[in-house]
């Protein structure tokens, strides 16, 4: 019996860093996706990958320096190897890559509820979880989801909770300034709004 479990993480380099830990511990990348926010452009039109905004592709500092902001950023094989920007629904500009990815974007075309929210709620993931799940990628957050065994379930579990936030206190904290539900029909957050959302849980990313 298969799984599907989730977790939404502040700063992508935990996100990817994720996805890596998961494929290192077997599970297929065709099982996995990850959908994370661009709303500030960080991976650019031509595939660049430019977080710390100087117009050097991270990845080329990475290998050159050994280290660095986002060394292997989308670099590697697998999963990574396939991100793509994708445009969703309340979310607006995403980089993307996975089955996921592609489900949410065809809900969105088929008119199901809210696009991510109709292919988390899909996959068996909570009604509850999935609106607070897409509204975290909206706010600039990201989003990875695997499909795992059930009898594993456990052993990924314990990979996706590393640095990965505690989705019931963010949902509760986004609901005491008023924030009801996911609204695919809402503006997507500009990149000045997805900077102060950051900036709020800045301690909480490594």
């Amino acid at each position: 019996m298969t799984v599907t479990i989730s977790r939404l993480y502040d700063n992508y380099n935990d996100a990817q860093r994720a996805v890596n830990e998961l494929e290192a511990a077997g599970v297929p990348h065709s099982d996995i996706s990850i959908i994370a926010n661009n709303s500030d452009n960080w991976y650019g039109q031509d595939g660049k990958v430019d977080r710390d905004r100087d117009g050097v592709d991270d990845r080329a500092e990475g290998a050159g320096a050994g280290a660095g902001v986002g060394a292997g950023l989308g670099g590697a094989a697998g999963l990574l190897a396939g991100l793509g920007l994708l445009a969703i629904p309340g979310l607006g500009p995403v980089v993307a890559a996975g089955w996921l990815a592609a489900t949410a974007v065809g809900a969105a075309a088929g008119a199901a509820a809210g696009g991510i929210v109709g292919a988390l709620t899909q996959a068996g993931i909570s009604e509850d979880d999935a609106d607070a799940y897409a509204e975290g990628v909206r706010r600039g957050g990201t989003l990875v989801t695997a499909r795992v065994a059930d009898a594993d379930q456990a052993r990924f579990d314990d990979i996706l909770d590393r640095s990965a936030v505690d989705l019931k206190s963010r949902r509760a904290d986004w609901q005491k300034s008023g924030w009801g539900s996911y609204n695919p029909a809402a503006d997507p957050y500009s990149a000045e709004q997805v900077r102060q959302e950051r900036s709020r849980y800045t301690s909480r990313s490594v």
